[in-house]
């Protein structure tokens, strides 16, 4: 559902906001409202399309203090979110998890609009979510500024480690629940967000994604869900979203993340592909200094994780959520100026794992 406009085209706050933010902070004023989620920069990883509709809601508190909070919708899509009741399965889910995440933007309300505004369920319409207002740059403008600058500074290499001590800090081991991880499994690949979902927006005459190929990484896919299926000590607490547009830079290594996704418990490979995947992603079109650059990044992901964890199965178990996470990259409803050259290196490197398992060594010719 779209936000209402103002005279002038400027959105409005969604009709209801304003008992929404007395609820939350008692004698707040709203004094503005944009939209948020461009990723700015143009060309082929420039994203074009997410799951949500957010808007910042700009306050003024009661002492007069700056604030702001944002308000989201989830839109009606192909990936899983068709009907009504995915896209409010999808904004509960949300609001329920976020808090079990250090550094993780606060969800503050969730509910739904109804005739009379905001409120809870009889008679409602779509579903809403609140959070806190997080600032800060995303990541991937550093991958992007890395890719064309072709060049590392040391703080390059200090927020890449500090993304995986805190990747590293979520994995204590989930209480056992053999159901939970098949559950996991299955979402990565069966859900409308997953793998099949993801192929489905393919359209038939992707440049650099014949639909033989789409197939044929489904059915090595699924061969990949039986081969993990009984590895269940493996359940851990994940972001489920861990890429580049959801990390906030605000300055030095101080960071905070957004959006963590489908119950937050999987595997920790999850989250490392996630991350993993851009830095070939972005490395695809950019120059060969930036290439370069971008893998040294890659081998110091792959190098420090075992270290940092102990995770010395990781790269056995990857397959799956790697091939996922380039199906993503590489799928024109997000990025449709990818260059069909790169889509087609980006899905070859998830084949190549799905049918010999993972190395990342042999992804360096992305990187040269």
């Amino acid at each position: 559902m779209a936000a209402p406009l103002e005279a002038g085209g400027a959105p409005a706050a969604p009709p209801g906001m304003r008992s929404v933010v007395e609820r939350l902070s008692p004698g707040a004023e709203i004094v503005g409202c944009e939209p948020l989620g461009s990723s700015g920069g143009g060309g082929a990883t420039e994203k074009c399309a997410g799951y949500g509709l957010p808007l910042r809601i700009l306050l003024r508190t009661a002492s007069g203090e700056p604030d702001a909070l944002v308000f989201r919708t989830a839109s009606a899509d192909v990936f899983g979110h068709d009907r009504r009741a995915d896209r409010a399965a999808e904004l509960l889910l949300a609001f329920d998890t976020f808090g079990e995440l250090p550094g993780h933007v606060e969800a503050v309300d969730v509910g739904a609009f109804a005739p009379e505004g905001l409120r809870s369920l009889r008679d409602a319409g779509e579903f809403y979510l609140v959070t806190r207002y997080a600032r800060g740059e995303p990541y991937a403008a550093d991958l992007r500024r890395i890719a064309q600058d072709g060049r590392l500074v040391p703080l390059d290499v200090e927020r890449l480690d500090a993304l995986l001590g805190w990747l590293a800090g979520l994995g204590a081991p989930a209480a056992e629940d053999p159901a939970g991880w098949r559950r996991s499994l299955r979402d990565v690949l069966g859900s409308g967000e997953g793998l099949f979902g993801i192929v489905d927006a393919y359209p038939p005459d992707t440049p650099g994604a014949p639909p033989a190929l789409l197939r044929e990484l489904e059915h090595l896919a699924l061969d990949w869900r039986w081969k993990l299926r009984a590895r269940h000590g493996r359940l851990r607490r994940i972001h489920g979203d861990f890429h580049p547009f959801n990390i906030l830079f605000e300055g030095g290594t101080r960071f905070t993340v957004l959006d963590a996704s489908r119950g937050s418990r999987g595997d920790p490979a999850d989250d490392l592909t996630a991350l993993a995947v851009n830095f070939p992603f972005f490395a695809v079109g950019a120059p060969p200094a930036g290439r370069g650059a971008l893998g040294v990044l890659w081998d110091r992901l792959w190098a420090a994780w075992p270290r940092l964890t102990g995770d010395a199965e990781v790269l056995e178990v990857a397959p799956p959520f790697l091939a996922w996470r380039a199906a993503v990259v590489a799928c024109p409803r997000f990025y449709p100026r990818m260059p069909a050259a790169g889509r087609e290196r980006l899905l070859g490197l998830a084949r190549d794992a799905l049918a010999r398992g993972f190395d990342p060594a042999r992804a360096g010719e992305l990187f040269s």
